[in-house]
C-alpha cells in the first residue's frame, strides 16, 4: 500500500490531537454532568416538556423517559418523510416509502443511520436538516446520558435515583454537541465541504452531457454524524462523495470528530468516581484495541494476495484511491470501532481478512472506543465481567470500585453481553433461510454469508455502515434491520440502566489487601483478554464460515 509514510504521519498527528483533547474534554464532561446550574434556554426546555429539573429519577423512570424521547422521535421522523412532498426544500422529492420511512426513523433514533436509499435522491433539504440532524444530536446525547447515568451509579451510594434523563440529554446536546459542532462545521466549511440550501446545480461534463450536482446543507450535516458517531450521509457515497470529503485533512478531521468524545468520556469516568486512575485504565484497553486493529487492518489491505493486487501495492478496488490506502484503513478502522458507520471505501471490496476485521470491530460491541456513551457503558460491563472472573480464580467476592458484583449484577452483566449477538445471529440465520433474504444478496458461499452477517452485525451494534453488495432497500431488509436495530439499541440500554440502579442502591464497600487492583498493568490485560475472549466465543464460528472461509480459498 503506498504512502506507508504518509500513513504513519497521519496516524501521529491523530494520536496527538486525541491526548491534547482526552483532558480538558473529559474535565468539562465531568463538569456537564455534574454541575447543578442550569442555564435560562435549559429552564425554558424543561418547562415546555413539563418537566423539573431538580427532580432525579430512578432508573425504571430514567429508562421510560428514554424510550418515550425514542419513540416520539422516530414517529416524528417517520411522518416526515412521509409527508416531505408538501414540506417547505423538499427539492422536489416525492413521499418516502413507508418500509424504507420506518428503516430509516428506526436508524437515525438508534444512532445507527443505516441507509438502504440514496440520500440526494430520496429526501430533501427539510428532512435532512428537521429530521436527520436533529436525530444525529439527540441520539449521541441519549447514548451519553445512559454512560452517565452508569458512571453516576457506581459514584453514588445508598440511593435509588441515577439523575433526570431529560436534563442529561438537553445538557449533552446544549453544552457539549451543539458547541463543538458549529465549530466543527465552520472547520468542514472552511476545508471545502458544501454547506447551502439550493437543490443543486447543472454542470456540462467533458463530453458535453448535462449531470445534476445535488448540494445542501452538507457541512452542518456532516460534523454531528462524525462527532455523535452516528454515520450515514447526504449523499449516497457518504464521506466518499468530494462534497462530504474534499480532502485528505478533512477526512483525517473527521476521523477525529469519530473518537474525539469516546476517547475522552473514561476521564469524565474517572473525574466522576474521585479516581482518575480507573479512567486511565479503562481508556488503556480501549487505545490498545484501536492500535491492533488499525495496524492488522493496514496490513491486511497492504499484504492483499494475487499477483495484480501486489503489483498495485495493496487492494485497490473500492478504495479512496483520491489520499491513499492507509488513510482507507484508518477510516474504516475508526468507523467500525466507534458505532460510526460512515465510508470512504467499499468494505465489501476489502480483502477477506480486511473485511473480516472491520466486522470483527463492530462485534467487539465497539467499545474501542465505541459509540458515545455506548462505548463507555459496554466497556464498563466488560470490565464488570472481567472483574468477576478474577474473582473466581482467587476464591472472593468480586468488587469493582467499591461496589459488590452479586449474582443479579452478573446476571444484567450477562444479558447484556449476549443481547447483540443474539439479535446480530437470529437476524442473520432468518435472513439466510428464506429466500426473500437470500434473493438480495450479491453473492453466494462465504462472501454471500459475509454480506448479510455484515448487515445485522451492523444493524444490531447501531453501527450503520455497509458491506455494499447487499440490496437491502426491501421490505423484507428495512423490516429486519429496523428491528434488528431497535432491539439492539434499547435492550442494552434497559440493561445498562437495571445495572445502574443496582449499583446506586449499594454501599461502599472499603478497599483491603484482597482488593483487585483495577487501575494497574494486570488489570488491564486482564480486561483486553476478556474482550478477545467473550467476542471470540460468541462470534467465531460465523467468522470461520464467513471472511474466515474466504480468506483461506
Amino acid at each position: 500500500m503506498g504512502g506507508t509514510a504518509a500513513g504513519w504521519l497521519q496516524v501521529a498527528l491523530l494520536g496527538a490531537a486525541l491526548v491534547l483533547a482526552h483532558r480538558p474534554l473529559g474535565d468539562w464532561m465531568a463538569r456537564v454532568f455534574t454541575s447543578e446550574t442550569h442555564g435560562r434556554a435549559e429552564r425554558l426546555v424543561y418547562r415546555a416538556v413539563g418537566v423539573d429539573p431538580a427532580a432525579e429519577q430512578r432508573w425504571p423512570v430514567y429508562a421510560r423517559s428514554v424510550l418515550a424521547f425514542s419513540a416520539a422521535g422516530v414517529l416524528l421522523l417517520y411522518g416526515l418523510q412521509r409527508v416531505q412532498q408538501w414540506l417547505p426544500l423538499d427539492n422536489g422529492m416525492a413521499a418516502v416509502e413507508p418500509s424504507s420511512a420506518w428503516n430509516t426513523a428506526v436508524s437515525f433514533v438508534t444512532n445507527t443511520n443505516w441507509q438502504g436509499y440514496a440520500g440526494e435522491s430520496t429526501m430533501g433539504s427539510l428532512v435532512q436538516m428537521a429530521g436527520l440532524a436533529v436525530q444525529n444530536f439527540v441520539s449521541a446525547a441519549v447514548g451519553i446520558a445512559v454512560a452517565v447515568a452508569l458512571v453516576r451509579g457506581f459514584a453514588r451510594t445508598r440511593t435509588d435515583r441515577l439523575g433526570n434523563a431529560w436534563v442529561d440529554v438537553t445538557r449533552a446536546v446544549g453544552r457539549l454537541l451543539l458547541p463543538l459542532s458549529v465549530v466543527g462545521a465552520l472547520v468542514l466549511v472552511l476545508g471545502g465541504v458544501v454547506q447551502d440550501l439550493s437543490a443543486g446545480s447543472e454542470a456540462v461534463t467533458l463530453a458535453g452531457a448535462t449531470q445534476h450536482l445535488p448540494s445542501g446543507p452538507v457541512a452542518s450535516q456532516e460534523v454531528i454524524k462524525q462527532l455523535g458517531t452516528n454515520g450515514g450521509g447526504f449523499f449516497n457515497a457518504n464521506s466518499a462523495h468530494p462534497f462530504e470529503g474534499p480532502a485528505a485533512w478533512t477526512s483525517l478531521f473527521s476521523v477525529f470528530l469519530m473518537l474525539v468524545i469516546p476517547f475522552s468520556l473514561p476521564r469524565t469516568f474517572g473525574r466522576m468516581v474521585g479516581d482518575r486512575r480507573q479512567g486511565l485504565a479503562i481508556v488503556g484497553v480501549m487505545a490498545g484495541l484501536a492500535a491492533a486493529s488499525l495496524a492488522l487492518t493496514t496490513w491486511a489491505q497492504a499484504r492483499a494476495g494475487g499477483a495484480a493486487l501486489q503489483l498495485a501495492g495493496a487492494a485497490a478496488e473500492g478504495q479512496e484511491v483520491r489520499f491513499g490506502g492507509p488513510l482507507s484503513a484508518l477510516f474504516g478502522a475508526a468507523t467500525t470501532l466507534t458505532s460510526t458507520g460512515a465510508v470512504t471505501s467499499l468494505h465489501d471490496s476489502w480483502t477477506p481478512a480486511g473485511g473480516g476485521l472491520v466486522l470483527f470491530n463492530m462485534m467487539l460491541g465497539e467499545i474501542a472506543p465505541g459509540g458515545v456513551g455506548s462505548g463507555l457503558y459496554g466497556m464498563l460491563v466488560l470490565a464488570i465481567v472481567a472483574v468477576f472472573v478474577a474473582g473466581l480464580m482467587v476464591g472472593r467476592t468480586p468488587e469493582y470500585l467499591g461496589k459488590k458484583l452479586g449474582r443479579r449484577e452478573m446476571t444484567l452483566a450477562s444479558l447484556y453481553i449476549l443481547a447483540t449477538p443474539a439479535v446480530v445471529l437470529v437476524g442473520t440465520a432468518v435472513a439466510l433461510a428464506t429466500d426473500t433474504g437470500r434473493g438480495s444478496l450479491l453473492d453466494e458461499g462465504p462472501h454471500g454469508l459475509s454480506e448479510a452477517l455484515y448487515a445485522f452485525t451492523s444493524a444490531g451494534n447501531n453501527n450503520g455502515s455497509a458491506f455494499a453488495g447487499l440490496s437491502a432497500n426491501t421490505p423484507f431488509y428495512n423490516t429486519a434491520l429496523g428491528l434488528a436495530m431497535a432491539f439492539g439499541r434499547f435492550l442494552p440500554i434497559l440493561l445498562v440502566l437495571a445495572l445502574a440502579g443496582r449499583l446506586a442502591a449499594q454501599g461502599r464497600t472499603p478497599v483491603t489487601a484482597g482488593t483487585l487492583p483495577t487501575h494497574e498493568p494486570l488489570f488491564v490485560g486482564l480486561l483486553a483478554v476478556t474482550v478477545l475472549v467473550v467476542v471470540g466465543l460468541t462470534y467465531f464460528p460465523a467468522l470461520s464460515l464467513g471472511p474466515f472461509a474466504e480468506g483461506l480459498s
